[in-house]
């Protein structure tokens, strides 16, 4: 297994990890943890696809985990949120069901040979998005206006996001759907 695909895999188990400490407060500074824990997971997001790209060390493991891990890691924190009080139940809903449609797009495309890359939107709706996680949970831990209105902000932006590039991949691959076997 190649660097990369650990890293990948790094991700996947760092998420348990994650979610433990921002739900539990069985140790001072949990939110803390929490932060660093799912800094250190995107930050493995970034550096897998470089050195993949860098080095060719693409593989199908990559490219099959690789976005599994990043839903999987950003689903999770957005989830953990709504308890918490940071997210309204009905953003993340909208933001997973754009996560099952591109996955059936992605799904559909490989039946029939096609392969559907992450697009400059799809790329921007993930930075956004963990760049809201990553402030909401700033916020719990020190709570204060700057966070608050941070957080409302990119939140509003990774749904934005999260929509338009639904509505591109949709546009750009519709024909996906018509050439089924």
């Amino acid at each position: 297994m190649n660097l990369p695909n650990k890293l990948t895999l790094l991700r996947v188990i760092l998420i348990p990890f994650f979610v433990v400490f921002l739900l539990t407060d069985f140790v001072p500074y949990h939110y803390l943890i929490a932060l660093v824990i799912f800094i250190v997971a995107s930050l493995t997001d970034m550096a897998d696809g470089k050195i993949a790209r860098k080095y060719n060390l693409i593989t199908n493991f990559g490219k099959f985990m690789d976005p599994l891990a990043d839903k999987l890691l950003v689903c999770s924190a957005m989830i953990c949120l709504i308890p918490l009080g940071q997210l309204a139940a009905w953003i993340v809903v909208i933001i997973i069901a754009r996560e099952f449609i591109i996955s059936g797009f992605r799904l559909i495309a490989s039946d029939n040979g096609v392969v559907i890359a992450a697009s400059y939107w799809g790329k921007l709706k993930t930075t956004f998005q963990m760049m809201m996680v990553i402030v909401l949970i700033l916020e719990l831990q020190f709570p204060n206006v700057v966070f608050h209105w941070l957080g409302v902000i990119l939140t509003w932006v990774a749904l934005a996001l999260t929509v338009i590039s639904l509505i591109d991949y949709i546009v750009k691959n519709k024909d996906v759907l018509k050439e089924q076997k």
